[in-house]
């Protein structure tokens, strides 16, 4: 239902009066969701993007155009995703207030997946960033496959987002330092430059349970600083 149905637009009040007073229909602004809705507005915003909790109540809010002229669309957007589900309440704390960096925000780039046999597959959703060519700039996605003493096979299909950037990625065992530059030779597999919108598998055998790390980075091949967003 839009805006307009709850009242947002004041020279559309008049018009939708009539048309139900016509129709004999009404509109019930009362209920939790409606009112969760109209206090989420943000003035002057055309259209706002709301998350909302079970309970009725606003978790976090992104107006439409804050987000269409922000250089990182997508990053910016899963920021919002994340921070309202972890409490941050973005939007609604301190509308004047502007996000950190990308890459300094701890939630989009350590990621932490436990794997066991209860629960042998998760996914995860973070953001990666295009560094210089010849260099890395990893987002790294932290794997404990320990409860796997006997060994296995990891499997990790990775998916890249819609915006311009591809992506590259490397598997390490999770004692390895990370390289920061130059081709990573000590990766245990990689799936390398993989386009927008595509999926790729990473898969290896391990022979007794380990900590993994997964690192995610734009391909050399992509503008310098763009953002991805990826999942696996």
């Amino acid at each position: 239902m839009p805006n307009s149905e709850l009242g947002r637009v004041p020279s559309l009040l008049e018009p939708i009066a009539k048309r139900r007073e016509r129709e004999g229909k009404t509109f019930d602004t009362s209920h939790a969701l409606a009112q969760a809705i109209m206090k989420g507005w943000k003035k002057g915003s055309p259209a706002d993007s709301l998350v909302i909790s079970p309970e009725f109540e606003l978790m976090g809010r992104q107006p439409v155009n804050e987000l269409l002229f922000s250089s990182n669309t997508s990053a910016r957007y899963l920021m919002f995703l994340q921070e309202s589900l972890t409490g941050k309440l973005p939007g609604l704390v301190d509308d004047t207030s502007r996000p950190e960096p990308i890459n300094s925000d701890p939630v989009l780039r350590n990621l932490y997946v436990v794997l066991n046999n209860t629960r042998s597959s998760q996914e995860v959703l973070g953001v990666f960033r295009t560094p210089e060519g010849g260099h890395q700039d990893y987002t790294v996605v932290n794997i404990d496959a320990t409860a796997f003493e006997d060994g296995g096979m990891l499997t990790i299909e990775v998916s890249v987002g819609h915006a311009e950037a591809a992506g590259s990625f490397d598997l390490f065992d999770g004692d390895s330092e990370l390289p920061t530059k130059g081709t990573p030779e000590n990766a245990l597999d990689s799936a390398w430059s993989v386009p927008p919108g595509s999926i790729q598998k990473i898969t290896y055998i391990f022979e007794r349970g380990q900590h993994f790390k997964l690192g995610a980075t734009g391909d050399w091949f992509s503008k310098k600083g763009e953002y991805q967003c990826f999942s696996g």
